[in-house]
């Protein structure tokens, strides 16, 4: 068998993949542009990528190919009617980052909910270090203990989230962006109810014709001036340029992001344009990314291929 990664640093350069040379000959590149893939894969049985795109314009005749795996759970890079008309079988990886994104949708919050990032700045500057006052709260903040949390896309890292914000002390709800998942454990409410009542919105839902664009100026004016909205989901569920709106004029509090519409960001991105950045805290989608959540994926591809291997 041969094995080609099209794009091994989508992955990261610290994980050790030496567990695939089991299965035969490995070829890996960094990245991998639409047109340089045919020629990559000609030979190859087995391809491993991350976000590069899989078609017939991109993979040509590719005889070989049997099996395709992604890096990640989304797959809307794959073109799933031209590999069953090939007979090329594919997989993904679900549930490897459940408890780092659940854990990062809190370093967000912690950040904007507790002014970090003022609070840093104030001590780097050297102006604690001249101060008369042992202690200096310029910018008020609560306790999460009593906040109302709501959770859009209660899957299971949504499930996640509703505990620990539960053990938090926050009375957590959500709402179903399809209508058809129930939950008898977390409140189920409209949307309108979850934008108008929580202190706290999180988003943790996949990107489908249910949610593109959900998070428009329309939705962000039913939050409260106080709330704060946390993505992590996927990039097009929020209008990028009415939360900007919405920032500068104070119409909710802050947002906190690891997603955005297109990634990397754009050069003439709104949030590059911001009045008041300090209401927002941007990070490059790396809430799936800890160590124990990649090794953890690359060992579920492993597995996976092993699997496959085994029904031959």
């Amino acid at each position: 068998m041969k094995i080609v990664f099209l794009d091994r640093k989508t992955i990261g350069e610290d994980l050790d993949l030496s567990g695939f040379d089991r299965f035969g000959e490995v070829v890996m590149y960094d990245f991998s542009a639409p047109e340089e893939v045919a020629g990559r894969i000609g030979d190859a049985d087995i391809i491993v990528l991350n976000k590069t795109g899989i078609n017939e314009q991109s993979v040509g005749e590719a005889p070989n190919l049997k099996l395709v795996c992604v890096t990640a759970t989304g797959t809307n890079n794959l073109d799933k009617d031209f590999l069953a008309r090939r007979g090329i079988e594919w997989r993904n990886v679900a549930g490897y980052s459940t408890e780092t994104v659940a854990q990062h949708t809190f370093a967000l919050l912690f950040y904007l909910f507790e002014h970090l990032g003022y609070y840093d700045s104030y001590v780097k500057s050297g102006k604690y270090a001249g101060d008369r006052l042992f202690t200096h709260f310029e910018q008020n903040f609560h306790e999460l203990a009593g906040k109302k949390w709501g959770i859009i896309g209660l899957g299971a890292i949504g499930h996640r989230v509703a505990a620990i914000a539960s053990a938090f002390g926050c009375d957590v709800s959500y709402y179903s962006t399809s209508g058809r998942n129930h939950d008898s454990e977390v409140k189920e409410v409209s949307f309108d109810e979850l934008l108008k009542t929580s202190d706290i919105v999180s988003i943790h839902a996949p990107l489908n014709d249910d949610t593109l664009g959900l998070i428009d100026i329309k939705a962000l004016s039913k939050m409260k001036k106080d709330a704060i909205l946390l993505n992590l989901g996927r990039g097009p569920i929020v209008n990028e340029e009415d939360l900007c709106e919405a920032l500068d004029k104070g119409i909710i509090a802050s947002a906190g992001l690891d997603v955005l519409a297109v990634e990397p960001m754009r050069k003439d991105s709104p949030f590059l344009k911001l009045a008041h950045p300090e209401r927002v805290f941007i990070t490059p989608h790396i809430a799936w990314a800890s160590i124990e959540a990649r090794r953890r994926l690359m060992k579920i591809i492993e597995d996976q291929i092993e699997e496959w291997m085994g029904g031959k």
